[in-house]
């Protein structure tokens, strides 16, 4: 039969089971502080790398962003420099040409036996186009004489050159208008048929078959056209 244990031995047995409680309960305690700490650190370590993502992806989208803006910006001072350097071109090319119309304005004023073989080569040049047996001439009412004169020329010319007669008349019912330049419109085909020999008309086909020359002569030539006329 077991002895009962004294109290001295109880309080042994009890001073023994307390200190493997505490130590167990220490060891656990550790075992969790230490897991903690290296779930900490893990998830530390991913949101760190999470927010560096983050940052990367916002600096690469800003500097895209920059970059961006700063070839509008390019783009943008590109087109207003090349718009600034078109308008300058077309203003000399608009006084370079108004400067000739109001040379032209004054040539009928000048030396009127030049104005009237002039005058003769335009009403020739439309009476060899339509080649007809009667045709009509219409000037300005003060270039009446000039063009009486420049249809008495033409015809002999075009007698002597074709060996055959026209009939030219001056249209004295419909003048050309008396702020025109000068010069003649041939009419034929019964009234049907109008070449517009004026001496503006000749300037806007000269300015529209001189203005690539007259681009090249002043700007140079242009290194982005591929193909010319």
């Amino acid at each position: 039969m077991t002895q009962p244990m004294s109290d001295d031995q109880v309080a042994s047995e009890l001073k023994k089971m307390t200190t493997f409680i505490r130590q167990e309960a220490l060891e656990k305690a550790r075992e969790i502080h230490i897991k903690a700490d290296e779930e900490f650190a893990i998830e530390k370590s991913k949101l760190v790398r999470s927010e560096t993502a983050a940052i990367d992806s916002q600096y690469e989208k800003r500097f895209k962003q920059a970059g961006m803006s700063q070839q509008i910006t390019r783009s943008t001072m590109a087109n207003k420099t090349r718009l600034k350097v078109l308008s300058a071109r077309q203003e000399l090319l608009e006084d370079l040409f108004e400067k000739s119309r109001n040379k032209l304005s004054k040539a009928a004023e000048g030396d009127k036996s030049k104005y009237a073989e002039i005058m003769k080569g335009l009403v020739l040049e439309g009476v060899y186009a339509l080649s007809e047996k009667k045709l009509a001439i219409r000037a300005r009412e003060k270039d009446y004489d000039v063009a009486k004169k420049a249809i008495e020329g033409a015809t002999k010319e075009y007698k002597d050159t074709m060996a055959k007669e026209v009939e030219i008349e001056l249209d004295e019912k419909n003048p050309l208008p008396e702020d025109s330049y000068g010069g003649v419109s041939i009419i034929g085909g019964g009234g049907k048929i109008d070449i517009n020999n004026s001496l503006e008309e000749r300037l806007k086909i000269l300015e529209e078959d001189a203005l690539p020359m007259v681009r090249t002569k002043l700007f140079g030539k242009n290194e982005n056209r591929k193909f010319y006329d």
